[in-house]
C-alpha cells in the first residue's frame, strides 16, 4: 500500500487475537487477559510470523493506562484516599522495602552487580495498577474498604516510583553504571531530590486547588450544551491532556496524572456520567496494555533458565503476599483486608518494565535481568487472579487449622471491643448499622435527626476513632465475623441495618444475626436486581436498591404534586 498502515496492523491484529484467545481462556475457565498476554506473544518479535510495531502498541498501551487510572480516580475521592493513608502510607514504605531487599539479594547472588540488584529489587517492589484495578473490578470490591486500601496502597507504591525513576540517572555513576545522556554536570543528589519533591509537590497542589474547582465546572459547561459526544471528548481529553501535562512539566508518570484528573471530576454531579461512558475506551485499550506486555516476552527464557524464573515468580508471589499481610496485620486490620491486599500487591506491571528500560538505558540492568522481570510480570499477572479466587478458602482453612489466625483475630483490640463507657440504653434495641461510608453516614446522620439509637460496625480503623471522638459508639473489624457483631451487641438489636455494598457478604452477617437475634429485623443495601433477588428469595430482610429507591421516591413526589392538580381539572 502508497502508506505505511503499521498503527492499523497493529490494531487490528492485537485486538483480532486478544479477542480468540481471551474467547478461548474463558472458556477454560481462566481469566480472558491470560488470552490477551498470549495474543502479545504471538504478534511479538519472539516468535515466526507476522510482528507488529512494538513501539506504537506501548504507546497505545499508555493510553490503556491512562483512561484506567481515570476511571479508578472518577471512584475514589480525595476523602477516600486520606482515609487509609496511616495503613497506605506506611505499608507501601515497607513492603517496597521488604520486596527490594529480597530481589537486591537475589539479583547480588547471580551476578547482576550492586546497581543492577538494586533496580532488579525495585521492579519487583511494584504491583500493576492496570491488574489490580481489574480484579476488584471483577469481585466487585473496588468501591469497598479492603479495594479502598489496596489502591491507596498502589497510589503510594506510584509516587515512590516516581521518585526512584527521577533519582536514578544522577545515582547511576554511583551505582557503577553511566551518566544519563544530558545529565548536568556538577548537579548534586539532594538537588535533584529538592527538585522532584517541589515538582510532585507542586503538580498535586495544582490538581487539588486548582483542578478542584475547574474540572467540575468544564464538565458543567460541555454537559449544557447536551452533545453526549462533546461530553465523553471531554473526559477523555482532560485525562490524557492532564497525564501528558503532568510529564513534561512535572516529571509525574502518565498514570498518576490520570488518576488526578479523575479525582478532580469526580467533585462534579456528572462524575457517575463520565466514569460510564468512559468504559468503553478504558476496556478496549486495556487489552492493548496486555498484549503489548506479551510483545515484549521471549519465551526461551522459560527453557533456558527455569529455576530463575520461579525464584522471580516466588519473590513477587509469595514474598510479597506474606509481607503485605503481615502488615496489614500488625495495623490490626481483620484477616480478609490482609489477604485481600496481599493477593492484590502479587504481580509486577507497568512501572517494572519502565524501571527495567531505565536500568537498561544506563548500563545497570543486564539484559537477562530484563527477560526475568518480563518472565514474572506475565506469569504473575496470569495467576493472579487464582490467588483473588483463594482468598476465601485460604481465610476459612485458617481459621479452623491454626490456632495463630484464630488469636490475631481475637487479639487485643481497643477498636474491636466497644468503650466500657457505653450507656447500656444503646446496648439494648438499638439499630446495628455495618458500614460508614456515603450511604452509612447519611443514615446516621437520620438517626440522629430522630434520635434514635445506633451502634456502627466499621473496617476503616480512623473512621471508628473519629466516631469515638464525637462520642458514637463504633466498633472496628469486619462484620462477616461474628465477633464484631457481638461485640455491637447484635443480640439486643432491634434492627441490623447494612450499608456496605457487597450484599454477597451481606449474607454471612444477616446469618449470624438471625443465629444470634432470631427475631432481629434486617434491611440491606443492593446494587442488582440479581443480588436483590437472592436475598428476598432466601427471606433474608428488606433490600433497597439505589435506582429504585431513587425511582419511587422521585415518584411519590410527582404524584403528590399532580394528583391536586388533576382534582382540580375533575371538579371543573
Amino acid at each position: 500500500m502508497p502508506h505505511d498502515v503499521s498503527l492499523i496492523s497493529t490494531i487490528a491484529a492485537g485486538f483480532g487475537l486478544a479477542l480468540i484467545f481471551g474467547f478461548i481462556a474463558a472458556r477454560l475457565k481462566m481469566p480472558p487477559l491470560v488470552g490477551y498476554l498470549l495474543a502479545g506473544i504471538v504478534i511479538g518479535p519472539a516468535t515466526p510470523g507476522f510482528v507488529a510495531d512494538v513501539g506504537l502498541a506501548g504507546q497505545l498501551a499508555e493510553i490503556g493506562v491512562m483512561l484506567l487510572m481515570l476511571g479508578v480516580g472518577l471512584h475514589f475521592s480525595v476523602a477516600d484516599l486520606l482515609a487509609v493513608r496511616r495503613i497506605a502510607i506506611p505499608g507501601a514504605v515497607l513492603q517496597i522495602a521488604v520486596a527490594t531487599a529480597m530481589g537486591l539479594g537475589v539479583g547480588y547472588w547471580w551476578g547482576f552487580g550492586l546497581g543492577g540488584s538494586l533496580v532488579f529489587g525495585l521492579c519487583l517492589s511494584v504491583a500493576s495498577t492496570v491488574v489490580l484495578l481489574r480484579a476488584l473490578e471483577a469481585r466487585g470490591v473496588l468501591e469497598s474498604m479492603n479495594g479502598r486500601i489496596a489502591v491507596g496502597w498502589l497510589v503510594v507504591e506510584d509516587l515512590v516510583m516516581v521518585l526512584v525513576l527521577v533519582l536514578l540517572p544522577p545515582l547511576a555513576p554511583l551505582l557503577g553504571g553511566q551518566a544519563a545522556q544530558g545529565a548536568e554536570a556538577g548537579q548534586s543528589l539532594w538537588a535533584t531530590l529538592g527538585l522532584t519533591l517541589a515538582k510532585v509537590a507542586a503538580f498535586i497542589v495544582l490538581m487539588l486547588v486548582v483542578g478542584r474547582r475547574v474540572f467540575p465546572k468544564l464538565l458543567w459547561w460541555v454537559a449544557k450544551t447536551g452533545s453526549r459526544e462533546l461530553f465523553t471528548l471531554c473526559v477523555v481529553a482532560a485525562a490524557v491532556g492532564v497525564a501528558f501535562a503532568s510529564a513534561k512539566l512535572f516529571d509525574v508518570s502518565f498514570a498518576l496524572g490520570a488518576f488526578f484528573a479523575g479525582m478532580m471530576m469526580r467533585e462534579s454531579e456528572f462524575s457517575h456520567r463520565a466514569a460510564d461512558e468512559s468504559l468503553p475506551l478504558r476496556d478496549a485499550f486495556s487489552v492493548l496494555f496486555f498484549v503489548s506486555v506479551g510483545m515484549l516476552f521471549d519465551p526461551m527464557v522459560l527453557v533456558q533458565e527455569p529455576l530463575r524464573v520461579l525464584v522471580v515468580v516466588a519473590i513477587i508471589m509469595i514474598g510479597k503476599t506474606l509481607a503485605a499481610v503481615a502488615l496489614v496485620l500488625a495495623f490490626r486490620y481483620p484477616m480478609n483486608s490482609a489477604l485481600t491486599v496481599g493477593a492484590s500487591l502479587a504481580q509486577i506491571g507497568e512501572f517494572s518494565f519502565i524501571l527495567a528500560g531505565l536500568g537498561m538505558a544506563l548500563g545497570l540492568m543486564p539484559e537477562a535481568g530484563h527477560h526475568l522481570i518480563l518472565a514474572g510480570a506475565l506469569i504473575s499477572i496470569a495467576l493472579n487472579a487464582v490467588l483473588f479466587r483463594a482468598i476465601e478458602p485460604v481465610q476459612d482453612w485458617l481459621r479452623e487449622r491454626s490456632p495463630l489466625a484464630r488469636r490475631l483475630e481475637q487479639r487485643d483490640d481497643p477498636l474491636a471491643e466497644l468503650p466500657t463507657s457505653v450507656h447500656p440504653a444503646f446496648l439494648s434495641g438499638q439499630v446495628v448499622l455495618v458500614g460508614y461510608g456515603r450511604v452509612g453516614r447519611r443514615i446516621a446522620q437520620q438517626l440522629d435527626a430522630q434520635q434514635v439509637r445506633y451502634v456502627v460496625a466499621e473496617q476503616n480503623r480512623e473512621r471508628v476513632e473519629e466516631l469515638r471522638e464525637r462520642n458514637v459508639p463504633a466498633v472496628s473489624g469486619d462484620a462477616t465475623d461474628p465477633a464484631v457483631l457481638i461485640q455491637a451487641h447484635i443480640a439486643q438489636a432491634g434492627m441490623l441495618v447494612v450499608a456496605t455494598p457487597d450484599a454477597f457478604a451481606a449474607r454471612q452477617m444477616i446469618q449470624t444475626a438471625r443465629t444470634l437475634n432470631p427475631a432481629i429485623e434486617v434491611v440491606v443495601r443492593a446494587h442488582s436486581d440479581d443480588e436483590a433477588a437472592l436475598i428476598t428469595q432466601e427471606g433474608l430482610g428488606t433490600v433497597f436498591i439505589g435506582e429504585h429507591t431513587l425511582a419511587a421516591t422521585m415518584g411519590s413526589h410527582v404524584l403528590s404534586r399532580m394528583r391536586p392538580a388533576e382534582a382540580a381539572r375533575d371538579g371543573h
